[in-house]
């Protein structure tokens, strides 16, 4: 009996240790919480970005330096604003020399219709190279008393809106009213949300609505769909102005046309008046980054809302009519042979009148002086109406018809000559245009790229080149990544044991940055640890969807990662696996929606995360704060990429499964490879494919010690996109006279860790093991 009970004891005393709170790193206070650490900071970070979306109403007034003191003067105060949206809209490109063409076969002639008081044509006109306006222009038999461009929704025809096919309601066929009632109007057409051209039928369709498939090949450039459609209203209206009297010139829009519309006023001030339908009220609170991502705008919320895009078009005429908008519910379905839109809905706002007076507050502030304002605000500069009729004849009169113009009655709809037209052959037209122009903006890409980069470089001594690559550093951070403030928080460093293993002992970490967002990761310190030691560290950065552990398990090989990060401890490295923020599928994509407006990205979070845990992990006894390299595959490769190009402070980079000619795999239509046919619509970056491709963030690492671990089968790329941007990298450290700090390792095998050629690489550059 008395041995049962020593037995029962020692028993108890042996499980006490699994019993008792896991002990905290020395100097550091225990970590307590429980649950799911990585979930827990996915969230942190969206409450951040809810509460800037929230504040950017106000933040945005210090971009705002209004002059009411003249017209003169107050057009050139908002200048740089207008300039600011031109360049994130993407209406950057010089629009070919103005022409009008009708659009005829021998079997169609370009007349289309015609009635007592117009003509109806089907025209284009050139906007870039390969890139046409088309639609229908709507000639008046008499003198014409205004210009104006009527912008359909994105899937209405421009045979809608003046009543040559069903679709619209007589009343709401507002282009063709303008017609009756004397304008000279051109109806575009815009790129509609069906997908039947989105994918490439050699290699895989989609269900991204077309305006999706345009937007993300062209955001990596620098473009925009918006953009896109504005430069061609433009174009219009230089058709329009062509002569010196002119007729004033007017633009009208539904839906997404009243987008287009509001984005070509803002911009070009030969526009006087704008009508806006079924659009206005869908800005800065969190139903922006829920809407169809070709809505997109890298930081617009920052800068812009609807009543700010007001702000460029004052003391011009803006007439409201509070119609409800059209209605999204989402992407075209999903099926097994077309899939990987990104979510996204639009719903018209239900408190209108409150966004409106709210929009009344912020264009004219009741802190200016009345009288000010009163010298350059035309009658009723900002109207709200509801009746169709009643905006057509404010607009009008807006345009310099005389006090006696009058609504005429609604005419009888023409009738189409043309014999069975389908708008089909049209819009596949209109959208491949603007595929192909993309495509050749990636093709010049590189050349565009070694002006704005390799141009700049100082390659005469090491210091001199380091020195010239800090401009293009702060312009990666702040124009393509997007750059936080600094933290607002104390570290405050939590630790709390999770491993025990024969070699090494491991922790789990979180680290304060601001107010619900924090870094997290597990640190394996080697237990044979000298006094006074200082050892090198190597940061294990897990891939997408990945985790601290997938790195760390010392249990089993993990998949992909081989437990790369317990080998290296088990040689005696100090190791450190961040929890990245790219976990949750969407509920971290959504993040990247939330973020753009506000010109930050994923990537912004990740970079002072990282900053964050090296500030602690130099202030480790043990840490050599001179050796400290990272080494990530995947989404952990793409880090190794953004991550130390900014943060000087990691001594060495390893880049696995994710190295590539990277703007091409963006958005190229032609590589099996391509994330134009996945469902990861996070990935795009503003602008990047004319500014930093993979060796040129190389460039901002070097010249520290860069390796690439490539797997020949690995699905990422192919061996030669991959080799083709190295050898960019390789002749670069060639030229600095460092050949030796560069490598690439081809394998056999996937989208793995080899963990060969790399471990040899840490040992010759962080001389450890000894």
């Amino acid at each position: 009996m008395n041995v049962l009970r020593l037995l029962f004891v020692l028993g108890l005393l042996c499980a006490l240790p699994a019993l008792l709170p896991a002990e905290p790193l020395p100097n550091t206070k225990p970590l307590q919480a429980e649950g799911d650490l990585a979930a827990r900071m996915v969230a942190g970070i969206d409450k951040y970005l809810m509460r800037e979306l929230a504040a950017s109403v106000e933040k945005r007034k210090q971009y705002w330096k209004p002059d009411y003191s003249s017209a003169e003067n107050y057009s050139k105060s908002v200048q740089p604003n207008r300039e600011r949206l031109k360049k994130i809209i993407g209406a950057v490109d010089a629009r070919l020399p103005v022409e009008m063409h009708y659009v005829a076969t021998t079997d169609t002639p370009a007349l289309v219709a015609e009635t007592e008081r117009y003509k109806v044509y089907a025209v284009r006109w050139p906007v870039f190279e390969g890139v046409d306006g088309e639609g229908l222009l709507l000639e008046p038999k008499d003198k014409a008393i205004a210009n104006v461009v009527a912008i359909p929704d994105a899937d209405q025809t421009p045979e809608m809106l003046v009543g040559l096919a069903e679709g619209m309601p007589k009343d709401a066929q507002f282009a063709r009213r303008l017609a009756e009632n004397g304008c000279r109007v051109i109806v575009p057409v815009l790129i509609d949300r069906q997908d039947t051209w989105s994918g490439n039928p050699r290699i895989r369709m989609t269900n991204q609505p077309h305006r999706e498939f345009i937007y993300r090949m062209a955001f990596e450039m620098g473009r925009h769909i918006i953009g896109y459609e504005v430069q061609k209203v433009l174009a219009a209206v230089d058709w329009f102005c062509r002569e010196k009297d002119h007729a004033p010139v007017a633009v009208y829009g539904y839906g997404e046309g009243a987008l287009i519309g509001l984005h070509s006023v803002a911009i070009d001030t030969r526009i006087g008046v704008v009508a806006v339908s079924g659009h206005f009220g869908l800005g800065a609170d969190a139903a922006m980054p829920a809407q169809p991502i070709y809505r997109n705008v890298w930081g617009f919320l920052r800068e812009f809302d609807d009543a700010e895009l007001l702000m460029l078009v004052f003391p011009r005429l803006v007439k409201l009519q509070g119609s409800a908008g059209p209605e999204i519910k989402g992407p075209p379905p999903t099926t097994q042979e077309r899939r990987g839109a990104a979510p996204g809905t639009l719903t018209f706002p239900n408190d209108f009148d409150k966004r409106w007076q709210n929009l009344l507050r912020t264009v004219f502030p009741a802190t200016e002086p009345q009288d000010e304002l009163k010298k350059l605000m035309r009658p009723n500069p900002l109207q709200l109406m509801e009746k169709n009729d009643h905006v057509l004849y404010s607009l009008i009169r807006g345009c310099g018809a005389p006090e006696t113009f009058r609504i005429l009655p609604n005419d009888v709809q023409p009738k189409d000559t043309r014999k069975n037209f389908d708008p089909a052959p049209r819009q596949k037209r209109q959208f491949e245009q603007l595929v192909n122009f993309t495509q050749k903006l990636l093709r010049d890409s590189e050349v565009v790229r070694d002006k704005f980069c390799w141009s700049k470089l100082d390659l005469s001594s090491v210091e001199k080149f380091e020195k010239s690559t800090e401009p293009l550093r702060k312009y990666l951070a702040e124009e393509v990544i997007g750059q936080l403030p600094a933290p607002t928080e104390p570290m405050n460093p939590l630790t709390r044991e999770a491993y025990d293993e024969p070699k090494w002992k491991g922790y789990e970490v979180t680290l304060d940055l601001y107010p619900d967002v924090f870094a997290y990761g597990v640190l394996l310190v080697p237990k044979d640890l000298k006094p006074g030691e200082k050892r090198p560290v190597v940061v294990c950065q897990h891939g997408l969807e990945g985790r601290p552990q997938d790195v760390v398990n010392p249990q089993m090989k993990t998949r992909a990662y081989h437990s790369y990060g317990a080998q290296l401890a088990d040689l005696g490295y100090i190791v450190y696996a961040p929890q990245n923020p790219y976990i949750g599928k969407d509920d971290f994509r959504v993040l990247q929606r939330k973020a753009n407006p506000l010109k930050l990205s994923l990537f912004s979070f990740i970079v002072r995360q990282h900053e964050r845990t090296l500030d602690w992990l130099e202030t480790l006894p043990f840490v050599d704060r001179s050796k400290i390299a990272l080494y990530g595959l995947s989404y952990g490769g793409k880090t190794a990429m953004r991550v130390p190009a900014l943060e000087k402070r990691y001594c060495l980079s390893i880049c696995s499964g994710d190295f590539n000619e990277w703007v091409e795999k963006m958005i190229s239509v032609e590589r099996r490879v391509s994330y134009m046919f996945t469902h990861e619509y996070e990935m795009y970056e503003f602008d990047l494919g004319n500014t930093f491709n993979y060796a040129e963030m190389a460039a901002l690492i070097a010249p520290r010690p860069f390796m690439v671990e490539r797997g020949h089968d690995d699905g990422v790329g192919i061996d030669e996109m991959v080799a083709y941007e190295f050898a960019k990298v390789r002749r670069l450290y060639s030229r600095l006279k460092l050949p030796e700090r560069t490598e690439i390792e081809f394998f056999d095998g996937g989208h793995v860790i080899h963990g060969q050629g790399t471990f040899a690489f840490l040992k010759k550059h962080l001389h450890w093991p000894k």
